[in-house]
């Protein structure tokens, strides 16, 4: 994967599959500490002990449609290839929390990517879901979540295009006045 954004939405797919409803994304760069850390929280139904342990292992997934899981151990490579970690959090019935970290000015750090396309695809293609994305850079930070979205239009679908429209532009101004590109 060319990009952390494209990470962030397969991690999220592997929530969506757990049945999570709610899902948080938080993005926090401190550039003068040389760390980016991508969390992702889910309400879905976790892992036992022993699945969390194999989560990372590319040649283990619990989905019957492939044998193999990449996700967790591609984010998880991208993170030691920047000088970072990965941590999965998991409790059965509580949901999960994967922690990935990043040197941010190493030279293998993948671009974090568009998070306004990452958010606009998660937001509309999932409304159903509670969809909270946080981000943080210099001590400054932005946030989004669905249900504020839902709140601003009350009478109209997500798929509306002026609610498509103001939440690009919300997204794009947001993280623009907290000095991040979209």
């Amino acid at each position: 994967m060319e990009d952390l954004s494209l990470h962030i939405l397969d991690i999220v797919d592997n929530a969506i599959a757990a049945r999570a409803k709610r899902i948080e994304i938080w993005v926090v760069e401190e550039p003068s500490e040389d760390r980016l850390t991508i969390e992702i929280r889910d309400d879905g139904i976790g892992m036992d002990e022993e699945v969390r342990q194999k989560a990372v292992d590319p040649f283990f997934t619990t989905r019957s449609s492939r044998r193999v899981g990449l996700g967790l151990s591609f984010m998880a490579q991208a993170a030691q290839e920047a000088g970072g970690s990965l941590r999965v959090e998991s409790e059965l019935g509580k949901g999960t929390k994967v922690i990935a970290s990043f040197r941010y000015h190493h030279i293998d750090r993948k671009p974090l990517g568009s998070m306004v396309e990452t958010v606009m695809t998660l937001l509309f293609g999932n409304p159903e879901l509670e969809i909270l994305y946080a981000h943080g850079k210099d001590g400054k930070s932005f946030a989004l979540s669905s249900s504020s979205v839902k709140n601003h239009f009350r009478d109209r679908p997500l798929i509306d295009p002026e609610v498509i429209q103001w939440v690009e532009r919300r997204l794009k101004e947001g993280l623009k006045q907290i000095g991040v590109q979209g």
